[in-house]
């Protein structure tokens, strides 16, 4: 695990941290999960760098052998973020409707417009959402850094393989105190 630097145009993309999925059981206690990356975002926002705060309101129309776990449309308040992430009027929202957050929106035409070259992916569920935003974000040409301790999932075996398997083969994995001390080093 090595996060040897971030580019001048970072982005933090908060995966899912919505109030119809955080309820839900995970691996580590949601509440700490929460917290670093609340003192991500605002890192981020205090440098100017851009806040990717990503909902999900739906499924792709495919067949799967399992049946979907979201109703359609989903339960009122169900794709609304959480508070404690502290949205600011200048953070970008985008509502995707698949498991990763590029993936029939306009999140990547959004963050190149801002000369974003590096994201930095956390939140829920590490193996659904994070890893399919981060494997859309490595194949679209981005940077991608993994804060591993800003991100969790309903179960243990899966969340390990993405950040023992999957993550390194994507870009750079650390903690959040990794990003924390990388953006403090870059205003001193």
């Amino acid at each position: 695990m090595s996060i040897p630097q971030l580019d001048p145009r970072t982005a933090l993309i908060v995966v899912d941290l919505q109030k119809g999925i955080v309820g839900r059981p995970a691996v580590h206690p949601i509440g700490a999960v929460v917290a670093r990356i609340r003192a991500l975002a605002d890192a981020f926002r205090t440098q100017g760098l851009p806040v990717v705060l990503v909902n999900v309101a739906g499924r792709p129309p495919g067949r799967t052998e399992q049946a979907p776990r979201l109703e359609s449309p989903p339960p009122e308040g169900w794709t609304e973020l959480i508070p404690e992430l502290g949205r600011q009027p200048g953070d970008i929202t985008v509502t995707k409707h698949s498991w990763g957050a590029f993936a029939g929106t306009n999140l990547e035409a959004r963050l190149k417009a801002l000369g974003v070259t590096q994201v930095v992916v956390t939140g829920v569920a590490t193996a659904i959402g994070v890893e399919a935003t981060a494997r859309q974000a490595y194949e679209l040409g981005f940077n991608v850094t993994l804060a591993c301790d800003a991100m969790t999932d309903m179960r243990a075996e899966t969340h390990d393989n993405s950040i023992d398997n999957i993550f390194p083969r994507l870009g750079e994995t650390g903690t959040s105190a990794d990003i924390l001390a990388l953006l403090r080093k870059r205003s001193a």
